[in-house]
């Protein structure tokens, strides 16, 4: 097995950058709910919210299902060859999307009554397509969270390396709503949108990872001495006994909720005040225009909210001597007070605003969750990882009550709820009471 032999920067670059790709299909699968809902579920009525907010449910049941899976293979073969296995896993997963997109152009009327509605059998490849994208997403992050947090470069603590490599997450994240309108829409209007302009951009984007985890096989990525079970090695206790761990799932399970929720849904509920007439502006422009391209004020609040946790995680990366558990508490009571203002004024623009406050959460609860758990560790990340799955039941959840509502605006009572819970464990919750005995 290869280990550490020094703390050259190659490996954290290399993990850095697979962390940008993350983080931009990601926030790109999420993007797909306001366009998908026009190409793909036109003919639907009574379910359209629904339909559309099962796309990041199946992305995010990749976590659930599968996150165990990444920490199995990181104690049999490595870190290395487990990245690779996640790379093309997301090949294949743009490949389904691009199939899709192909689906629905030529059979656009073939489908399955549900309820009223008529929805392509295209829809229900696309939701394939997202749930592998998760799966990727799942045993990339299994891999890089716990390497991150162990890869020792002097002068840095676990969680300042986290916000550095979540900031560079984040950059990804803010761009890809522009991408989304700008490049593979060619600022074409939300509603306007037909499935035809998803099929190449799919087929590219699938060239690129295929080339980067070509580049990736060939560059050296040594494992962490201390942080898996050898291969064959049998550990004494069950992951789940570790308190400060499993509550660290549950408040992981919350945080995601909130952050996708806003993240995916804030575009839907921008589209509905517009589509009523109530309309958003920027600057006094209900139109954002770029180069002759109309990049939309939906996808300006979803680039500000991830834009903001750019901003927040790259500020935080240069404070090495904040606690994780006071930092929590703050930003969780800074982002009930400024949810609670967005619902009673319906201002999106407000709510845009809790990405600074979420920017920091995912570092201060990964790093608290996995604290002093040894050999443990890469195993205790592919159990942290499936309380991402709380990214697939917060936005169907808040997409159902807005269908039953026929409101977007009070379902954001869904983020407080989350809120309180993860100021709950940064309170208490977090403590150490019984890692000690895995070392």
């Amino acid at each position: 097995m290869n280990t550490q032999k020094n703390n050259s920067l190659g490996p954290f670059v290399v993990l850095t950058f697979i962390y940008f790709i993350v983080g931009f299909l990601t926030t790109v699968n999420g993007q797909f709910q306001g366009p998908l809902k026009i190409a793909f579920l036109s003919h639907t009525e009574e379910l359209k919210n629904t339909l559309t907010t099962l796309i990041s449910f199946f992305f995010f049941l990749g976590y659930l299902l599968n996150s165990s899976l990444g920490g199995r293979w990181i104690n049999s073969h490595g870190y290395k060859s487990t990245l690779l296995r996640a790379l093309a896993v997301m090949v294949g997963g743009l490949l389904t999307y691009s199939f899709s997109s192909w689906l629905v152009v030529h059979y656009g009327e073939a489908g399955i009554n549900i309820s009223a509605d008529r929805i392509p059998y295209g829809y229900f490849v696309f939701l394939l397509g997202s749930y592998l994208m998760g799966t990727s997403a799942a045993l990339l992050q299994v891999v890089i969270n716990p390497y991150i947090a162990a890869y020792d470069l002097p002068g840095t603590q676990p969680v300042q390396r986290m916000n550095i490599v979540c900031a560079i997450n984040s950059f990804g994240t803010t761009i890809a709503p522009f991408f989304v309108t700008g490049i593979m829409f060619a600022g074409v209007a939300l509603e306007s949108v037909t499935a035809d302009q998803l099929l190449i951009p799919f087929l590219l984007i699938a060239l690129c990872i295929v080339l980067t985890t070509v580049v990736t096989s060939r560059l050296s990525l040594p494992d962490i001495q201390g942080t898996r079970a050898d291969s064959g090695e049998k550990l004494n206790r069950s992951i789940w006994s570790f308190r400060h761990l499993k509550l660290g799932v549950i408040a992981i399970f919350f945080y995601v909720g909130a952050e996708v929720s806003v993240g995916v849904n804030v575009n839907l509920h921008a589209m509905e005040l517009i589509e009523a007439g109530h309309g958003l502006s920027f600057f006094g422009k209900d139109h954002l225009i770029l180069w002759g391209l109309d990049l939309g004020i939906p996808a300006l609040l979803a680039t500000l909210y991830w834009g903001g946790f750019m901003v927040g995680r790259l500020t935080f990366s240069f404070f090495n001597q904040v606690s994780s558990r006071v930092l929590l508490v703050v930003t969780t009571l800074i982002a009930i007070v400024l949810t609670l203002i967005a619902i009673f004024t319906n201002n999106l623009w407000v709510l845009v605003s809790v990405g600074l406050c979420h920017s920091v959460m995912w570092s201060c609860i990964f790093t608290l969750a996995i604290k002093g758990l040894g050999r443990y560790t890469s195993k205790a990340s592919g159990v942290f990882m499936m309380g991402v799955f709380g990214g697939a039941i917060f936005p169907v959840l808040q997409g159902v009550l807005a269908d039953v509502w026929h409101s977007w605006q009070w379902t954001w009572m869904l983020v407080i709820v989350c809120e309180l819970v993860m100021l709950y464990y940064a309170l208490s919750g977090s403590r150490i009471k019984d890692a000690a005995e895995c070392k």
